[in-house]
């Protein structure tokens, strides 16, 4: 045991948890990640390379994080020191660096290993980037966000990062028969209960093994040998499937959402929907979505689009779940089925591109208020055309820009649903101003 383990003395094997006694001793014995780890691929080569790098390992919970990070200890009779973001600081930092020093004395290198570095502000991670420049450490960070957005920009140059993947159905499989035959080989699961608990573990080794622990002990306590799937569902309290409220598991989801109801999918929106929902997103959130594609991805090509999803957030706010999910889900096909235009999304974006590059350009004199005698006498308001006196309603040729700006159609409705009468209507308006012969919407 290297002098960084917890633990002085190995415990009694009926209380190690079995995550620990499955944790594997080899490499070979890894399950999953064969992207990673299989003949010639980047961790595999690193490991027989015999040169230890720095490197993060992003990915989801259970996937093997922690393993990895041991067994390079192993392979490389380095020392290995584990913090937790969560519950450490640049206290424990100074002595983990006071460890290295140490180790470096008696001719060991030392693995620093960060679970959820992600957690760490910048001043903390900045706390052992000199010593990982020094060579004193070898960093090992893991988290399940983007180290893109959570890891400063100096850390992330000095190391490598690896993307770790969810477990599928035959690497659950292999990881549940082994934590089976760990815990009780005699204990007989059907298949039926099998496929239960690896639903239930959506992907994550660590929650699956935990299961199967606590089913163990739930058929062992009952005296039940086979196990059912009746017997999974009264014996498991059911958890939520993996969906991390503020990483990147969230923005997945949503982001499928929207990019299936912008390609007017209805089935793929409500899968999303649903998905979001079973993991325990606040419905109020997606409503506020909803909003916001009926302008960005609909727009005026169908404005009920904003109307039904304004009344699906109201019915919720008074409904409440589970009931008014359904008002969601309605309002979610509505959107995916609607004629779609982003016109009005992309003219606005055009608009205040052009202000942010563009000077404060005062308002035209003849567009200004003139609420007082003294706003009278200095010229606002003077040669304003009244529309609604005009023929047609409409001021042929008019200015409504400031000047110098030159008449642009940002606002390019397509000819789809109701747009294509906008645009009818623009272009005869656009003919009018051209008839004037004064600058208007050329």
């Amino acid at each position: 045991m290297s002098s960084g383990d917890l633990f002085a003395a190995e415990p009694p094997a009926g209380s190690v948890p079995l995550a620990e006694r499955l944790r594997p001793a080899m490499l070979d014995e890894v399950v999953g990640q064969a992207h990673l780890l299989g003949e010639g691929k980047p961790l595999r080569l690193a490991f027989s390379s015999g040169r230890l790098h720095s490197m993060i390992l992003w990915g989801p919970p259970g996937v093997g994080k922690t393993t990895l990070a041991r067994l390079m200890a192993e392979a490389f009779e380095a020392d290995f020191i584990a913090l937790s973001a969560v519950f450490s600081g640049v206290k424990e930092i100074r002595e983990a660096v006071q460890r290295a020093q140490m180790a470096r004395e008696r001719g060991r290198h030392t693995i620093l290993f960060v679970d959820e570095v992600h957690r760490f502000n910048k001043a903390q991670q900045d706390a052992f980037l000199p010593f990982v420049e020094q060579g004193l450490l070898t960093f090992i960070g893991a988290t399940t966000e983007n180290p893109s957005f959570e890891v400063n920009a100096a850390l992330l140059s000095r190391a490598a990062v690896y993307v770790l993947k969810s477990l599928d159905e035959a690497e659950l499989t292999v990881l549940f028969e082994r934590a089976r035959q760990t815990a009780d080989a005699a204990l007989v699961i059907d298949d039926a209960a099998r496929d239960r608990i690896l639903g239930f573990a959506d992907g994550d080794g660590r929650r699956l093994i935990g299961l199967v622990e606590q089913l163990v002990i739930a058929a062992q306590t009952a005296g039940v040998n086979p196990v059912t799937a009746e017997f999974v569902d009264q014996a498991l309290s059911r958890n939520l499937r993996r969906f991390d409220k503020g990483g990147d598991a969230f923005y997945d989801q949503i982001s499928a959402m929207h990019k299936s109801v912008r390609g007017s999918n209805p089935d793929a929106a409500l899968y999303w929907l649903c998905r979001m929902l079973d993991g325990g997103a606040d419905p109020r959130y997606i409503g506020r979505r909803l909003v916001r594609m009926a302008s960005e991805d609909i727009g005026l090509a169908d404005p009920r689009a904003l109307e039904m999803t304004l009344q699906a957030c109201a019915a919720y706010e008074r409904l409440g779940s589970p009931e008014g999910e359904l008002m969601l889900a309605q309002a979610t096909v509505f959107l995916a089925c609607a004629t779609k235009s982003n016109a009005v999304y992309t003219a606005y974006k055009a608009v205040r591109r052009f202000i942010a590059e563009d000077g404060s350009r005062p308002v035209p004199m003849h567009l200004r208020n003139a609420p007082t005698k003294l706003m009278k006498s200095m010229g606002h308001g003077d040669g304003y055309r009244y529309a609604h006196d005009e023929i047609e309603g409409y001021a042929a040729g008019e200015q409504y820009l400031p000047d110098g700006v030159d008449t642009q159609p940002w606002y390019q409705p397509t000819d789809r649903g109701m747009e294509a009468r906008i645009r009818e209507k623009l272009d005869h308006l656009r003919a009018l101003d051209r008839g004037a012969g004064k600058p208007g919407r050329d």
